[in-house]
This record gives C-alpha cells, structure tokens and sequence, in this order.
C-alpha cells in the first residue's frame, strides 16, 4: 500500500516516518516545502506522477495563540488544504484520515466528550479545524477524522519540550491546574492510525470520527509535576487559575475525550498516559 504523509516533519508526521524504516508499506513522506496542500495545482501535478491509496493528513496550522491574529492563515490551511485534499481524494479515488483536535469543542463539559457531542469551538484554531472537518464530512470520500488533544513527542516543538527547558532555567513555575484533558503520546496515535489502515473495510465508502488520547487525566500542573519527576528536574511548581494566565485564544477548561467507539471497532487497548509517557526520549 502507498501511503502519503503531509506535514512529516512535524510531531505526528516524524512518527509515521519512524514507523516508515520497517514498515511492508511504501510511504511518502512531504512537508509544505514538498507539497503544499493549499495549492491544488501542486497537488494536482503530485498525484500525476505518485498513486497514492491513503493520505495521512499530519499538515496544519497549530500555533493556538497565534492564530488569533493570523485568521486567515489558520483557515488557508486548516480549511482550503482540507478542501484540496478532499477533491483529490475524489478525483484519484484515493482515502483520507485526517487529524483534528479537542478544541472543536467549547471545553464545558463534565464528562468526556463523544463523537456525537455538540462542536462549540472557542478560538481562531478550533474553528478551522472544525471547518476542516465539516468538508470532510460533506464529501462523499472514504475518510477517517480522529481528534486527540494535548499531544507530544520526541519529535518538534510541544509542551513536554517546552517545560523541561524551563523547569533547567528557572527554580519554580506558574501552571494551571483548572485545565483538564489526556497527555497523548504521538507515537500511540501513529501506531493506532496504522491498525486503522489494516481495518479499511470498517471506514470504506463512509465518513467516521473517532477520539484517540492516551487513557487517563490530568491538568497541566499534573502534567508538569511528572515531567519534573521523570527527568529528575529540581524545580518548583505552584498551581495556577487560568484566569490568572490569560492568553488570546481561549483553552477549553475540559477537553477529555471519550474513547469507547475507537477501542471497540478496532479492539485496540490504550495505553495511560503515565505509561506510555515514561517511553519519552527527549
């Protein structure tokens, strides 16, 4: 099978192309400057010359706070990519999963969020890739979305990161803790995205939406404690209210996902976050 991956380079995309150096699969790894999915003619030309049966679509504009005041870059490519790969996928007859997030929701919840639940986004980022979504889920393509929420690897810019660099700067930090959600492991979603690819026949000719995070929650006071504690990082943190640490876009104050439907149409175990998070190798 050939598999198309956009936005390789990213924490998602470096998984898949970890995954790629022993897999029975050809995969085809790009980044924008390989393949930039907001311009259909370079997709266009791309499928010409590669047959492609899935494209993994790692691509997109994630800088949250940022994107409050880049709308229109947010929505070029979280939106019109989407729409360009959409029409491809119906042209070349070819399939889709496509990674989206928590934050189409409004975070008010008090139970983990299903496929089913009302979308609500609250920021510039979270209405972009609902919009994405919404293409997606408007064509009549074989295509998967799987949201996930406050994901990290070993790989590109992430919180985990972000905060080992702190805590070896500073002897003690401010983090919220009224925000709730599931650390996901990059390389668990990549693995479970590729059991999805052995199970076509679940999704072909159809639109489903999946949630995939690690089990288990947190916030990111928690998050950031057994950060510390794992790589044995001597600095304080103290808990902090989200309306003491504004910020312009919006955090859902909940963002756990309910996982029931992925783990019984694919009879897939996941693992805990605390589990899986002690594999990191940063």
């Amino acid at each position: 099978m050939k598999i198309l991956v956009t936005g390789s380079q990213g924490q998602l995309g470096s998984e898949f192309r970890l995954i790629s150096q022993s897999s029975v699969h050809d995969f085809y790894l790009t980044d924008s400057a390989q393949l930039d999915i907001t311009n259909f003619e370079s997709l266009n030309t791309y499928f010409k010359t590669n047959s492609i049966d899935i494209i993994l679509n790692c691509a997109a504009y994630t800088a949250v706070d940022k994107a409050e005041e880049e709308k229109e870059n947010a929505f070029t490519i979280n939106k019109e990519g989407v729409k360009n790969l959409v029409k491809i996928c119906e042209k070349q007859n070819v399939k889709l999963i496509h990674f989206s997030t928590d934050y189409v929701f409004d975070g008010r919840n008090f139970q983990p969020y299903k496929e089913t639940d009302e979308v609500n986004p609250q920021s510039v980022y979270g209405k972009s890739k609902l919009a994405g979504e919404q293409l997606i889920l408007d064509s009549n393509i074989s295509a998967l979305i799987v949201r996930t929420s406050w994901l990290y690897s070993n790989y590109g810019n992430n919180f985990v990161k972000s905060i080992i660099k702190l805590g070896k700067e500073r002897d003690s930090l401010n983090i919220v803790f009224d925000q709730i959600g599931s650390p996901t492991n990059a390389a668990d979603l990549a693995e479970a995205t590729m059991l999805c690819i052995s199970q076509q026949d679940k999704w072909n000719n159809k639109q489903e939406i999946y949630h995939f995070s690690n089990e288990g929650v947190c916030s990111w006071y928690d998050f950031t404690l057994e950060i510390f504690n794992t790589f044995g990082i001597d600095c304080k943190v103290k808990p902090l209210l989200s309306k003491d640490y504004p910020t312009k876009a919006r955090r859902p104050h909940f963002s756990v996902l309910d996982k029931s439907k992925f783990k019984s149409d694919f009879n897939y175990e996941i693992k805990h976050w605390k589990e899986t998070f002690q594999t990191l190798n940063i």
